[in-house]
């Protein structure tokens, strides 16, 4: 078996402005950020607006200074492909936390250690993404083909979305049918308690996990379902492996947060799902034509100006006409109250 990784070096096969002292800070950065998270969910307590608001607030600023940053440094195609980068991952990132808001629910969190359960999910998520960007990169450097793969997947996950939204097929979680629970369960006991933020225990004798450590196996796997779907997906827009890493790691960072301030509203965007199978089609015809530029010189190609604008005309449209559809939701509630 061949073990030539001459491909990895060569400048010629992936272009990067991630020189080794970039990479370096941006991962320092997002260690220490993580290690900051895991430290303030040290003690469990219920998270209140305002303090969702204020790490939400932090965590849209930090990339959008990044991100000028990179403009100033290194131009303005450079500065275009991170932030279309940063905003579809955001978009789909938002969708992470629709079925984290599932997840929560099926395993009956409780209120003061949802935000431990959502940073495990966001550590497991940097940690997949990571796999899966080095291996995309390997890929685009070696495969001629894989950006026609890259736009398949995007189409076919695109039109996946859109029969279940069409359907009314809803986003369900069943936990005992869920694998990582099931195997899980199949070789340690569990408890019948949540034990704080402690995911195994000593009871009766013996090594038993708690609720908690099976939900965020279930959380973990849900990460690796959707890095299928997300890395492909800005390697649409750009295919430097920095910038693929710091649009995932920066729109993953704030997750935590955003998911308490969104909470209330996440039922109400009920025409996500289409805009999601609208920017992934987008993308995946933007792979394909990219692919096909390189084999027939003729076929256009879309810029990433162009990409920028038709995701966030689509996202403005489904978040106007969801919350047109639902505007009466709340009157609703209040009434039956």
């Amino acid at each position: 078996m061949s073990t030539d990784l001459s491909f990895l070096a060569s400048p010629a096969a992936i272009e990067s402005i991630g020189t080794p002292w970039l990479w370096a800070s941006t991962i320092g950065v997002v260690l220490a950020l993580l290690v900051l998270d895991f430290a303030i969910t040290r003690r469990p307590h219920e998270v209140s607006m305002r303090e969702a608001i204020g790490w939400t607030v932090f965590y849209i600023a930090l990339p959008i200074a990044f991100g000028i940053f990179l403009w100033v440094r290194n131009g303005n195609e450079t500065g275009l492909e991170f932030f279309t980068g940063y905003l579809l991952e955001k978009s789909l990132s938002v969708d992470n936390l629709f079925v984290f808001m599932l997840l929560l629910s099926a395993f009956a969190v409780p209120v003061a250690l949802a935000q431990r359960v959502l940073l495990y999910g966001i550590a497991g998520a940097l940690v997949l993404r990571g796999i899966f960007i080095a291996l995309g990169a390997a890929a685009l450097a070696t495969l001629d083909w894989a950006f026609l793969l890259f736009g398949l997947i995007l189409l076919v996950t695109a039109v996946k979305l859109l029969a279940d939204a069409a359907g009314g097929h809803d986003q369900e979680v069943d936990v005992s049918s869920m694998k990582s629970v099931k195997l899980m369960r199949r070789f340690m006991p569990v408890t019948d308690d949540y034990r704080g933020t402690k995911m195994t225990v000593i009871e009766a004798g013996r090594r038993a996990l708690t609720p908690l450590a099976l939900v965020v196996a279930a959380v973990i796997v849900t990460d690796l379902v959707f890095a299928v779907d997300s890395v492909p997906a800005v390697y649409g827009v750009t295919g430097d492996p920095f910038l693929v890493f710091a649009t995932n790691a920066f729109a993953l960072l704030g997750l935590r947060a955003l998911y308490f301030v969104l909470h209330a509203a996440l039922s109400r965007l009920v025409h996500l799902a289409y805009g999601l199978a609208a920017i992934l089609a987008f993308i995946g015809v933007k792979l394909v034509l990219h692919w096909a530029h390189g084999v027939w010189s003729g076929v256009p190609t879309i810029p990433t100006a162009a990409s920028l604008v038709v995701i966030v005309v689509v996202l403005a449209t489904v978040t106007f006409t969801s919350l047109r559809a639902t505007r009466g939701q709340n009157r609703d509630v209040e009434t039956a109250n």
